[in-house]
């Protein structure tokens, strides 16, 4: 039995299968977790990969920990999307923290990753974690000037995600932030998305102070080549003082990628306008 993903409309990539371990229709869209030979357990949300048990690590510890590292002492975070839990996971790790909100609009998916991903989820009842089942971009309307650190851990740009690729969502997460504050999300491949990924920057950098594009590997995502895009209002993470990173116990991020991610190929440069 094989699972196939339609990256796009020339290019699919496939994986042995060994059992569907659970399946169902969601009011937002369809989810699955299947068990895979290569990479293990598979988090699946409209037949797009979302997370895996080989390479969920190099994902969740990039997301959190360039931006978490960044700010001063990032007290209160929010994560918008993100139902697996990985993300939460990679922020309780950090010293300074005082509350995560983990904003999801799909309870189904934080109940599978639960039951199923029980690696990825482990955090989730943290007794400094709140979930919130709601939908993000009302979350950060609603909350002006709440937060240190806001992850946009979302899905594709379509279905329910689609607004949390858009100006006026980047903005109410700049209202959303404290002076000192930083906004990350992922922002898909330089391969395959060559016309998102500069409208975003572009987008972004309208709005932030300071905006910077990092990159890390993730083997299950298309291209295995992958964005994260910074908007910050003081803090630059190319003078983060490495040699004080703390030991977070992580096995892709470390003091070292901290400050190379940022070393862009003249292709991703290009994509930039640089």
């Amino acid at each position: 039995m094989w699972f196939t993903e339609q990256q796009t409309k020339d290019v699919r990539t496939s994986c042995r299968t060994k059992k569907i371990l659970h399946q169902e229709n969601t009011p937002f869209q369809s989810l699955a977790v299947i068990d895979t030979d290569q990479y293990g357990r598979v988090l699946v949300l409209d037949n797009i990969i979302q997370t895996t048990i080989m390479d969920e690590f190099v994902y969740h510890e990039m997301i959190t920990h360039v931006a978490l590292n960044t700010h001063a002492a990032p007290e209160r975070v929010l994560v918008i999307g993100g139902g697996d839990g990985g993300a939460v996971r990679e922020i309780v790790k950090h010293q300074s923290l005082e509350k995560v909100v983990h904003c999801e609009i799909d309870g189904a998916v934080v109940d599978a990753s639960r039951k199923y991903l029980p690696e990825i989820s482990c955090a989730m009842d943290h007794p400094k974690v709140e979930i919130v089942i709601d939908d993000g971009i009302k979350h950060v309307r609603e909350n002006k000037g709440a937060y240190d650190v806001i992850i946009v851990d979302s899905t594709d740009p379509i279905g329910p995600a689609e607004g949390l690729f858009s100006a006026s969502f980047y903005k109410d997460i700049f209202n959303s932030l404290k002076d000192d504050g930083i906004f990350v999300a992922q922002t898909e491949s330089p391969f395959f998305n060559r016309d998102l990924i500069p409208r975003l920057y572009s987008d972004i950098s309208g709005i932030f102070p300071l905006t910077r594009l990092f990159l890390a590997v993730v083997p299950t995502y298309p291209g295995g080549l992958w964005t994260f895009t910074m908007g910050s209002k003081k803090y630059d993470p190319c003078d983060t003082d490495i040699v004080r990173t703390p030991d977070l116990n992580t096995r892709y991020y470390s003091p070292e990628i901290h400050r190379t991610c940022f070393v862009l190929p003249p292709f991703v440069k290009e994509l930039l306008g640089r």
